[in-house]
């Protein structure tokens, strides 16, 4: 199995680049970053307990996988997940296709609808569209990435026809993850993406994914399960389901604290990659 390494990275923990190039030299397969643009004044986790600080602090995603690439040769790159429904379609098209290029065709672009409602409302997004946004954004990257000349004329998203380079490296785009792990988002990667990344699953629940997008037409389509750390012997279980990946969340700390952790991370995972 493949296994890679999730972290929020923020002004106060490990930088980009010493992050990147640690996982890269433990021989880890891949780094996720994850996103919030900022967080309302108020705001509790999906749970209603308080948000760590880490979610408030986050740095912008494709300005930290610039800086992995440009520390790594070898590392896949990837957002988990970017809050596409909260951005503009045309700069993500061409920050991601930068990414992809200066990394020379490394990027994962991991999309979601997210949580944080009052987050969605000062984007202007509402909330109770975001699925058919998010929807119509995947459908509009495809279109950008692979026509020189792209339009699109839907509910909510609409322009063109216009030109944009560069042009990803990776063909016919980088792969699109959809994360969550609602039904819905599972329909989504069966229309729209190349892979499905949960934000929790049992092996039966990859099981049964992995039975519903072959029965889509779908077995192209990448599963990647959330790692535990404290469990290391359960990555054989989701590998039998169908599983391909397993990436593990880092917690945000300085850089001595995270080498020593990505330190244990490795040596209870090796038994277990590809």
């Amino acid at each position: 199995m493949k296994i890679g390494v999730l972290s929020f990275v923020t002004d106060e923990g490990i930088r980009p680049g010493a992050l990147a190039r640690a996982v890269e030299e433990r021989g880890f397969e891949s780094l996720f970053v994850a996103e919030h643009s900022h967080i309302p004044v108020g705001s509790a986790g999906p749970d209603g307990g308080e948000l760590a600080r880490p979610h408030y602090r986050s740095l912008d995603p494709f300005v930290t996988l610039a800086a992995a690439a440009a520390a790594t040769s070898t590392l896949r790159l990837g957002t988990a997940v970017a809050l596409l429904v909260q951005r503009d379609v045309l700069h993500t098209a061409k920050e991601a296709a930068s990414v992809d290029v200066l990394s020379g065709g490394r990027l994962i672009l991991g999309v979601g609808a997210g949580w944080l409602r009052q987050e969605m409302r000062h984007h202007g997004t509402d909330p109770r569209t975001r699925g058919r946004l998010l929807d119509e954004q995947l459908a509009a990257l495809k279109e950008i990435w692979t026509r020189d000349e792209a339009e699109f004329h839907g509910e909510f998203v609409d322009f063109g026809p216009l030109h944009m380079w560069p042009k990803p490296v990776q063909r016919p785009h980088p792969p699109l993850w959809i994360g969550g792990g609602s039904e819905a988002s599972l329909r989504r990667v069966a229309a729209h993406g190349d892979g499905w990344f949960p934000v929790s699953a049992t092996p039966e629940d990859i099981r049964r994914a992995r039975a519903e997008l072959d029965a889509a037409g779908r077995a192209d389509a990448v599963l990647t399960v959330p790692g535990d750390a404290a469990e290391p012997a359960s990555l054989e279980r989701f590998a039998e389901a169908g599983a391909e990946r397993a990436v593990f969340m880092v917690d945000t700390a300085p850089e001595d604290a995270t080498l020593r952790t990505l330190d244990r991370l490795a040596e209870s995972t090796a038994p277990y990659r590809d």
